[in-house]
């Protein structure tokens, strides 16, 4: 591997854990507050999503140099008392300041023409049937920023059961000034595409986030483990 592909994947490997431990401590609240419930005899409820709240807006601002929104989505049914749940907050800076973070609203009633389907969004649908973590993007997220956005999302099972996923989304903007920062002056241009050839960040104004790259001519290419990009340096 390159030298400059070599500082890149593992800049870009520590960026992506960073966000993903504190997913991991969204995830750990979701399953504790499921096993409350199989504890005391019953099924999860409404009221141990809402008891997350507290601790999901402290993980949000603790990360708010990288994350914008952060929370848990739900696997439909499981609720005894809500067929469909989400608990999501975002926060973006505003005039320089962190901005009180709001909730998430979108329209969970099936029979809705705006009904928004979670169940079937690739970062809930992935981590269900591979039991895996998963990043997606970069997206335009029209349901809450209309910003390009990478969303990385965990599994929640227990005792082999899908409870739902924890998630964190990340500005891809924001993404490329953290990764940017560590890698400091390169001796080339890197370039980094996800499996579909849309380009998530680059250390050049040539490649722009969600443009398509070709990097069929590139000088070295390689792949992340995870998550699946490709680390390119071009000609």
């Amino acid at each position: 591997m390159s030298a400059p592909a070599d500082q890149a994947a593992l800049v870009i490997e520590s960026v992506v854990e960073r966000v993903f431990r504190s997913v991991a401590e969204v995830h750990d609240g979701l399953l504790a507050g499921y096993r409350a419930a199989g504890a005391r005899g019953a099924r999860m409820c409404d009221r141990d999503v809402t008891a997350l709240r507290e601790p999901l807006l402290a993980l949000l601002a603790r990360e708010r140099e990288v994350a914008v929104g952060m929370g848990v989505i739900v696997a439909p049914g499981l609720l005894a008392d809500r067929p469909l749940r989400m608990e999501w907050w975002q926060a973006d800076e505003a005039a320089g300041r962190p901005a009180e973070p709001v909730m998430l609203e979108v329209d969970l009633n099936p029979a809705s023409v705006g009904f928004y389907d979670y169940a079937s969004a690739e970062w809930f649908t992935v981590p269900r049937r591979t039991g895996r973590r998963h990043v997606v993007g970069p997206y335009v997220d029209v349901h809450g920023t209309d910003r390009y956005l990478l969303t990385l999302t965990l599994p929640v099972i227990a005792d082999g059961e899908f409870v739902g996923v924890a998630g964190a989304d990340v500005p891809v903007a924001r993404f490329e000034t953290l990764v940017l920062r560590e890698l400091g002056d390169l001796a080339a241009d890197v370039v980094v595409v996800n499996p579909e050839d849309r380009v998530v960040f680059s250390t050049s104004a040539r490649w722009l986030a969600g443009s398509r790259a070709d990097l069929s001519g590139a000088a070295d290419v390689h792949a992340l483990p995870e998550p699946h990009w490709r680390v390119a340096v071009p000609h």
